[in-house]
């Protein structure tokens, strides 16, 4: 809470990081070393990640075919583990994320937990997953991301970002409140350089990187409660790699 109080001088300047500035640290090596406030913020997440897969489950059919996914970002597998029970054709999943992260991440079945980093290098595969990742990134460290998935993916196989996309025109509907309040909290409590993005600046990304095709699948809708009742509206974004 104390990082609130800061966000008008990550407005004014975005080199400056809020809850750095208080805590004197980012947030993911804050919680790394206090393991009561780190388990509380898994359990948070996993509660949004539940309902929120269940939504894109519900309405997607795209990971037909897959035989190998990652999940970039898995943290502890929660999200991998609700495809793999929904999608049984699936035959091996990945948990990819930062070393530190796996070492802690519980046994699944199926489930392969690897500890890497996605600036360097992604395993090869027929689909990657990916949720809430860009967001916290700056457009140059998402072009490098993106760029390391193109690589990772053979011809004709896809990518499958869920990311939070923003209205072209900002407007007073309870989606756009949200998405904006969300993109707030990431320049608040992760990185005041992180941003969500419009679906011309996600075409654009994807046309930097190597992936010509891109469709904005489905909007997911789900409520959390919080304070209060909210919806977060959240699309699939699809893109083909095919190499050219």
């Amino acid at each position: 809470m104390s990082a609130w109080p800061l966000v008008h001088e990550a407005v004014l300047d975005p080199t400056i990081e809020p809850f750095a500035k208080v805590h004197g640290e980012p947030a993911y090596s804050y919680y790394g070393k206090k393991p009561k406030m780190n388990g509380l913020m898994r359990k948070a997440m996993s509660r949004v990640f539940v309902p929120f897969m269940t939504s894109v489950l519900d309405g997607y059919d795209g990971f037909k075919g897959v035989k190998r996914l990652v999940d970039v970002g898995g943290s502890a597998g929660d999200c991998l583990r609700i495809i793999l029970q929904k999608h049984c054709f699936i035959c091996e999943g990945i948990n990819f994320d930062l070393p530190e992260v796996v070492a802690k991440a519980p046994s699944i079945p199926e489930v392969t937990h690897i500890g890497g980093d996605m600036f360097k290098s992604i395993h090869v595969v027929d689909a990657i997953f990916m949720k809430w990742v860009l967001t916290t990134w700056t457009d140059d460290e998402c072009k490098l991301i993106m760029e390391n998935y193109y690589k990772a993916l053979l011809a004709g196989r896809k990518l499958i970002a869920c990311e939070p996309v923003l209205p072209d025109d900002s407007n007073e509907s309870q989606r756009t409140r949200a998405l904006l309040e969300g993109d707030i909290f990431v320049m608040t409590i992760y990185r005041a350089k992180g941003k969500h993005k419009t679906e011309q600046e996600f075409k654009q990304l994807g046309f930097s990187t190597g992936f010509p095709h891109l469709r904005a699948f489905i909007s997911i809708i789900f409520t959390l409660f919080l304070s209060s009742k909210s919806n977060f509206s959240f699309w699939i974004l699809e893109r083909l790699g095919e190499y050219l």
